[in-house]
């Protein structure tokens, strides 16, 4: 292995494309000149049709919790009821955030790596009419789900006015999102996964439901205002002091996934989880989730017959290859590749033939080549991405 060669393929951080590094070279600017105000003038179009709505796209200084923590604190107070729908570690976060702000929170707790059933939520609504709010995750990190959030929002429709409020942290660019057709009221999302940025930026839209009770909040907030970032960046500007070198390569990063198209890149990224999901089920080795709810971004293994931590420390040690384990009761249960953001089905293919050779170093049988086999199948079925 070269002592400088690291392999990143953990849901997050995701590795950085050469020409968003140079862009965050950038010398500095003044950030309330007019160079800046450009930068936010032709950032702010292409932030909203990655999120599909015609809203403002909040940026804050901060991770992505803090992005969660701003969808909290702006459109609940001290005394609502709200539903938090716990699928996996993030989910919990979100109570964890409501019960730091005093919020009287529900929750329904999923078994990790099984997704949320709409019908069953739409069910708790009628029975619990007074719930003001629903926090959900998109994709699950920690399990690899991929949430089946437009048949949430349908399914809630139906029976309440709550507001929806998700967690799109690890896929929001990775995967179609469609805030206005879906009636989202307020999606999250930060810039360390499918955007390809260093973590430092998070990004919150609200719709216009949402804005009606966030103006009639009265809940204390300074620097998670979303009213403050909303009405600067009316005027191409920004209430706080922003992290300029993140928003030259968000610049890049939007012109990167402009070049690629969308609807492109939604694709690339299914076509990597079915490539790795394929490898893995070759070497009859088992996810955690269902090729029906599992994420494009990122894949979590659930071995039964080889060490999970194990195989982590060989890749590291005999590639600098860096893969995720589990969280929480997880831990050590669980392996997770992520395949996001600046990863191509080439990467994908370098990541299956060196798992194929950490389980034979590891002591666990598989012939050479059956998972890589499986994911070239895949990829050459898909036809070549250009």
């Amino acid at each position: 292995m070269l002592a400088d060669q690291q392999i990143l393929r953990i849901p997050g951080p995701s590795p950085i494309p050469p020409s968003v590094q140079r862009a965050m070279t950038q010398p500095m600017i003044g950030h309330r000149g007019q160079n800046t105000s450009d930068m936010l003038r032709k950032i702010g179009p292409k932030l909203k049709a990655i999120f599909g709505t015609s809203q403002e796209v909040a940026i804050i200084t901060g991770s992505g919790t803090a992005g969660l923590e701003a969808a909290v604190v702006n459109v609940v107070k001290p005394g609502d009821e709200v539903l938090v729908i716990v699928t996996g570690a993030f989910g919990d976060r979100f109570a964890k955030i409501c019960g730091a702000y005093q919020i009287n929170y529900q929750r329904i707790d999923v078994e990790w790596g099984k997704a949320l059933n709409p019908a069953a939520i739409k069910s708790y609504l009628q029975e619990h009419p007074q719930i003001k709010a629903i926090f959900s995750t998109y994709c699950e990190t920690s399990t690899g789900i991929l949430n089946p959030i437009k048949e949430l929002s349908e399914a809630v429709r139906q029976v309440s006015d709550a507001l929806i409020v998700v967690d799109g942290v690890s896929c929001v660019g990775g995967v179609d999102t469609q805030m206005d057709e879906w009636g989202i009221d307020v999606m999250v999302t930060g810039s360390q996964k499918a955007f390809m940025l260093p973590a430092g930026l998070t990004f919150v839209a609200a719709s216009e439901r949402a804005w009606k009770v966030i103006e009639q909040n009265d809940q204390p907030r300074f620097y998670l205002d979303l009213k403050k970032y909303r009405d600067n960046l009316i005027k191409d500007t920004t209430p706080f002091t922003p992290a300029l070198s993140l928003l030259f390569g968000l610049e890049q990063v939007l012109n990167l996934i402009d070049e690629e198209g969308l609807e492109q890149v939604y694709k690339r990224h299914t076509l990597m989880m079915q490539m790795t999901r394929a490898a893995f089920h070759a070497m009859g080795i088992p996810l955690l989730t269902s090729d029906e709810h599992a994420s494009p971004t990122v894949t979590a293994v659930k071995p039964n017959d080889f060490d999970a931590e194990e195989l982590r420390k060989v890749l590291k040690k005999e590639f600098g290859l860096s893969i995720a384990g589990g969280q929480q009761h997880l831990a050590g249960k669980i392996v997770r590749i992520g395949h996001m953001g600046y990863c191509s089905p080439a990467d994908v293919l370098q990541i299956i033939s060196t798992v194929e050779i950490g389980l034979q170093l590891i002591g666990k049988e598989i012939v050479l080549g059956t998972g890589t086999a499986a994911a070239q199948k895949i990829y050459l079925n898909q036809g070549v991405l250009v």
